[in-house]
Parts: C-alpha cells; sequence; structure tokens
C-alpha cells in the first residue's frame, strides 16, 4: 500500500469511527427524554467492547483463512501481521474493518430502545458480533456469497440488511413498548437529530469511499455516488412529506438522508453517472413507506431500524442487478440488467440478501431468547416509566 493510500485508509478508518456517536445522537435525539443517555451508551458501548473484540477474534475469524463459511484462529491477536511488508496496509485495514464491526450492532440499539436492559444488551452485542455478524462478513467478504459473485461495495447485506433484520427479531422477542403504538411519543430534540445526521453524513464518506482501500477514482466515484444519493433520498423524503401530511419536515429530512446512504452503500463503488440518484430516489420514496409499517404489522421498532436500515440496505443491495456498469470499473464483476447483464447478477444478490436474512433473523431470535429465559432482557414497567437513564446509570440527561 502506497503512503497516498494509507493515508486515505487511515483517515476514513476515523471518519467511520465518527459515526457511532453521530448515530448515538441521531437515535439520542429521536428517542424520550428520559432515556436519552441510555442510547448514547447502548452506542457508546459498542467502541468499547467490539473493537477489542476484533483484535483478539473476530478478524481472524471473518477475514483468515480461506474457508467458505468461516475463518480461522490463525490471526488471533493479529499474530503474525506485521507493517513492514507491506507499509502497514493490512493493520490499517484490519482497523478500517474494525469501525465496521463496531457500529453495525450500534444499528439495532434504535430498534430495541426504551426497554432493553443494559445488562442484557452487554452480552448481546458480543454474542451477536461473533454469531451474526462474523460469519455474514465472511460470507460477502472472502465466501461463498462473493465467490459466487454477489456485489456488496461497502456493507450493504453484509451490515445494513444484517443489522435491519437482527433488529426485527430482536424487537419480536423484546415486545412492544407500553402504550404502543397508542401513545408514541415525538422525538424529544431534533436538533440533536440533524447534528447527528450530519455527523452521519460526514463519515459516510469514509463509509464508503474508503471501502475502495485506497485514493483512488472507484474511491472519488463512490464519494460522488455517496454525496448524491443522500441529497436525492432526502428530497424525495420531504416531498412525499408534503404532499402526502401537508408539512416537509426536519425528521424525514434526515431519515430520507440516512435512507439514501445506507442504499448506495452496497452500489457505491459498482455505478456512476445518474445511478446513484435513481437509487436515492428510489430508497427515500420506499423506505418512506416502509416505517409506516410497523404500526400494522404490530413491531414496536422504535426509532425505524427496520424500515430504514433493513429496506434501505436491500434496495440498494438489488439495484446493483440493475445499474452495475464494469465498463466504468472494469471487468472483474458482472454487468447490471441496464448494462447487458441480463440477470445473472440481480440473482446473486437476491441469493447473498436471502442467505444474510435467514441466518441473521434466525441466530439473533436465539440469542435474545436465551438471554430472555436467564437473566432477562426487559426492564420493569416502573423503569421503562421513570425512564433507563436513571435505573440503568444512575445518570440523568437533563436536570
Amino acid at each position: 500500500m502506497s503512503s497516498g493510500d494509507l493515508a486515505w485508509v487511515l483517515v476514513s478508518a476515523a471518519l467511520v469511527l465518527f459515526m457511532t456517536p453521530g448515530l448515538a445522537l441521531f437515535y439520542g435525539g429521536m428517542d424520550r427524554r428520559r432515556n436519552v443517555l441510555n442510547m448514547l451508551m447502548m452506542n457508546f458501548y459498542c467502541v468499547l467492547i467490539v473493537p477489542v473484540l476484533w483484535f483478539v477474534v473476530g478478524y481472524s475469524l471473518a477475514q483468515g483463512g480461506t474457508g467458505d463459511f468461516i475463518g480461522n484462529f490463525d490471526a488471533v491477536f493479529l499474530k503474525n501481521i506485521g507493517i513492514l511488508e507491506d507499509n502497514g496496509g493490512q493493520i490499517a485495514t484490519i482497523a478500517f474493518l474494525g469501525m465496521f464491526a463496531a457500529i453495525t450492532p450500534a444499528l439495532i440499539s434504535g430498534a430495541v430502545a426504551d426497554r432493553m436492559k443494559f445488562s442484557a444488551w452487554a452480552i448481546f452485542v458480543p454474542a451477536w458480533v461473533l454469531l451474526v455478524f462474523v460469519p455474514v462478513f465472511k460470507w460477502v467478504y472472502g465466501g461463498w456469497l462473493g465467490d459466487r459473485g454477489s456485489l456488496d461495495f461497502a456493507g450493504g447485506t453484509a451490515i445494513h440488511v444484517n443489522a435491519g433484520i437482527a433488529a426485527l427479531a430482536a424487537v419480536m422477542v423484546l415486545g412492544k413498548r407500553t402504550g404502543w403504538p397508542q401513545h408514541n411519543e415525538p422525538p424529544h430534540s431534533m436538533p440533536l437529530v440533524m447534528i447527528g445526521t450530519g455527523i452521519l453524513w460526514f463519515g459516510w464518506f469514509g463509509f464508503n469511499a474508503g471501502s475502495a482501500l485506497g485514493a483512488t477514482g472507484q474511491a472519488a466515484q463512490a464519494f460522488m455516488n455517496t454525496f448524491l444519493a443522500a441529497a436525492a433520498a432526502g428530497l424525495a423524503w420531504v416531498a412525499i412529506e408534503r404532499f402526502r401530511d401537508g408539512n416537509a419536515t426536519n425528521l424525514g429530512a434526515a431519515s430520507g438522508i440516512v435512507a439514501g446512504l445506507v442504499a448506495i452503500t452496497p452500489a457505491a463503488g459498482f455505478v456512476s453517472g445518474p445511478a446513484p440518484i435513481f437509487i436515492g430516489l428510489i430508497a427515500g420514496s420506499i423506505c418512506c413507506y416502509a416505517v409506516k409499517i410497523k404500526s400494522k404489522a404490530g413491531y414496536d421498532d422504535a426509532l425505524d431500524v427496520v424500515g430504514v436500515h433493513f429496506v434501505g440496505g436491500l434496495v440498494g443491495s438489488l439495484t446493483i442487478g440493475f445499474f452495475a456498469n464494469p465498463e466504468f470499473f472494469g471487468r472483474e464483476f458482472k454487468e447490471g440488467l441496464f448494462y447487458g447483464g441480463g440477470l445473472g447478477l440481480l440473482g446473486e444478490q437476491i441469493l447473498a440478501n436471502g442467505a444474510a436474512i435467514v441466518w441473521s433473523f434466525v441466530v439473533t431470535f436465539a440469542i435474545m431468547i436465551a438471554l430472555k429465559k436467564t437473566i432477562g432482557v426487559r426492564v420493569s414497567p416502573e423503569v421503562e416509566e421513570s425512564g433507563l437513564d436513571y435505573a440503568e446509570h444512575g445518570e440523568r440527561s437533563y436536570h
């Protein structure tokens, strides 16, 4: 790795790390004021435990060896990984991927807001990373799904679809908040939501453009695609709100931006031209309606993780089957349908996401059931009413 490429990967890793505090503010602003610190801690806990877990064994299992389904223990504690032979390229890449590993379970926290025990969350996160995130990451990047030809540039399947469907499994075990949906409180602080959105958008340039693992033309295209898709999705969301509900809201703009960022993530390095705008418009429109499904379907996804991350990630991953442009990026992958590639790539995208969905849902459900039957996963009705900040952490966000 050249010094320029190394610098870009290191900067991108820092940008991805910054996304988790951004996510904490985004979720914290959407949450109820009595649970803000709990939401912040759930997110920050992920950047406490997951990097250590990634260093000890996670990376080795996620990327080690040549197996199709899981790695090995050859890189436990990053042994035999030096910096002299490749100018630090491998250790920088491991750090970069570790930031992805940290933010992925943090996405789930928004779904289980207001009612999950922190002690249960503390066990859930490392268990989920090892049993769900690590295998799916291996399948997509260097395992059987990637070898078959499915594409995921920066984590649409491995991160957003994976965490989004896990969020659905988690809330199905956890149950609805007391009084939901009849008494559904609005976001307590829209300024926090908008600040968090800005940090997420900023960090996402490292998330997507950094996934080129070098300061290359593909990184530049991923950067531009990230910019355009987020803007288009936010525009689509607020336009629908304006015509459907009569108001274009800040929450709609923020949700639309994040939906666009999620959707372009798997496609960022594989599409060009107007494709990111189309992907953003499609994702913003579909996710705007997807977040309304939960009240009818009866699952209490508190902060719309399923409607934005699962649906947005799935939309973005499937649109690769239409918009992938190998003429622009090289012939190492299949063409999308609109570039003469037929339905082959779309079929691989459907298979990859289907496999991730089944594994993530089943294993997440099993983890939650195991926790429910042992230490319990839900706070008492009294704590839920009074708030988790003081009961779980001995602090209050506002005095």
